[in-house]
């Protein structure tokens, strides 16, 4: 079919469309213009390529149109009305990619006609995880420390840096002995990653946390440090506020 017809027997192709299933890929939402920006960060070549993809990916899981750069929505053949529509969701993909990229790569994508090709060649082009990088990733998990700041933006960036280096890596996902054995290791490494980089205030529950049996999860160790750090700056605001009132009487 290729458009349906009203009462005066004319063809509307912009019946078929709006009669497009929600879950099909090649509906589109009235937000889903050239110029929207699907994500915030910018694609600056092989040193965020990684994050900027997975990123991208969820993005365009949510719109319905990740199959736009898998190659798995293919253009339909049999239905001109349908085969236009690709088309227009193709740019419209495209177009988000371009947003999402910065100046210096855009002059060279501009002209591409495909969103699945353009995909393809970024990652031929950016997905370059060597031992270098691997290495440089992994010092600066080792190189962070609490350093006066808070406990929750210490721990967030710790695990933003931890989900990088698994996906980099990929760990084992099974189900076999092997494989969970291996986990426990990662999760007992970054429960030492987590208290090693604690300021020295936090040496006594440290202590305490590593001669637990068996030993806390890091999500159970940040949970108590975190209370602990709330508990400390419970007792000096008073004292800030008792020093204030003295100046001012």
């Amino acid at each position: 079919m290729s458009g349906s017809v009203d009462g005066s027997g004319v063809i509307n192709n912009d019946t078929q469309i709006s009669q497009l299933d929600i879950n099909n890929p090649l509906n589109l939402h009235a937000s889903d213009s050239s110029t929207l920006t699907i994500i915030n960060l910018k694609l600056k070549g092989t040193k965020n390529y990684f994050i900027w993809a997975n990123s991208m990916k969820l993005a365009l899981q949510v719109k319905n149109k990740y199959g736009f750069v898998t190659g798995s929505c293919v253009k339909p053949t049999d239905d001109v009305v349908l085969a236009s529509q690709w088309d227009r969701c193709n740019s419209i993909v495209l177009t988000w990619i371009l947003n999402s990229i910065s100046e210096e790569l855009y002059v060279e994508l501009v002209y591409s006609q495909l969103a699945v090709k353009v995909w393809e060649d970024m990652k031929e082009t950016y997905d370059k995880v060597d031992g270098s990088v691997i290495f440089n990733l992994y010092q600066k998990i080792n190189g962070l420390s609490l350093n006066g700041t808070s406990v929750a933006d210490y721990y967030h960036k710790l695990n933003t840096m931890w989900k990088q280096f698994d996906s980099m890596v990929q760990l084992p996902s099974c189900s076999c002995q092997a494989s969970k054995s291996f986990n426990d290791f990662n999760h007992l490494i970054k429960l030492m990653q987590f208290l090693m980089g604690l300021d020295d205030i936090y040496q006594p529950i440290r202590s305490n946390l590593l001669t637990r049996e068996p030993l806390p999860s890091v999500k159970v160790a940040f949970s108590i440090v975190s209370r602990k750090e709330s508990h400390r700056n419970s007792i000096s605001s008073p004292n800030i506020q008792s020093q204030n009132v003295g100046f001012f009487v």
